[in-house]
C-alpha cells in the first residue's frame, strides 16, 4: 500500500480562464455576477465580483463554489428540508443553492466554481459556460 497518490492542482492561470469565460457568458446574457473559483481545499483562487452584481453574493458565490469543491457535486440538488441543516452544519460555508459546480479534470477533482446574483438558472448557466472553456 502506497503512502501518497497522485493529485492534480488547479493553476491560478486555469482558475483566471475559467473566471474570463464565465464573466464573457454573464456579459453576454446581460446579467452581471461574482464568479469564485476555488481549489479542492476550498481556498480561494479567484473571484470576480463584476459591477451591477449584489455584495452578497460574495457568500453565496464562495459558499457555492466550496460546497461544489467539498462534495464534488454540483449544487442545488438536495431537498429542500435538508437545505438548513446543511447550511448551519457548515457554520455557512456550503449551500443548496443552484450555481456551485465542481471542476474535474481527468477524473481528479480539482475544485469549485461558485456563481451567484442572478437566478439559480442564470448562475448554473454561467458555471457551466467557465466549465466548457477549460
Amino acid at each position: 500500500m502506497s503512502n501518497t497518490r497522485p493529485a492534480l492542482k488547479l493553476t491560478h492561470a486555469a482558475a483566471l480562464k475559467l473566471l474570463a469565460a464565465a464573466a464573457a457568458k454573464a456579459t453576454e446574457m446581460g446579467q452581471p455576477q461574482v464568479i469564485v473559483i476555488v481549489d479542492e481545499g476550498c481556498n480561494t483562487l479567484a473571484l470576480l465580483r463584476m459591477d451591477g452584481s449584489r455584495i452578497l453574493s460574495v457568500d453565496t458565490a464562495t459558499a457555492k463554489a466550496m460546497t461544489a469543491a467539498a462534495t464534488g457535486h454540483p449544487t442545488g440538488g438536495l431537498p429542500v428540508e435538508a437545505e438548513t441543516r446543511l447550511a448551519i452544519g457548515s457554520h455557512g460555508k456550503m449551500t443548496n443553492l443552484k450555481g456551485g459546480l465542481p471542476i474535474i479534470v481527468d477524473g481528479h477533482l480539482v475544485g469549485g466554481i461558485g456563481v451567484g446574483s442572478g437566478t439559480g438558472e442564470q448562475d448554473l448557466m454561467v458555471a457551466t459556460a467557465a466549465l466548457a472553456a477549460l
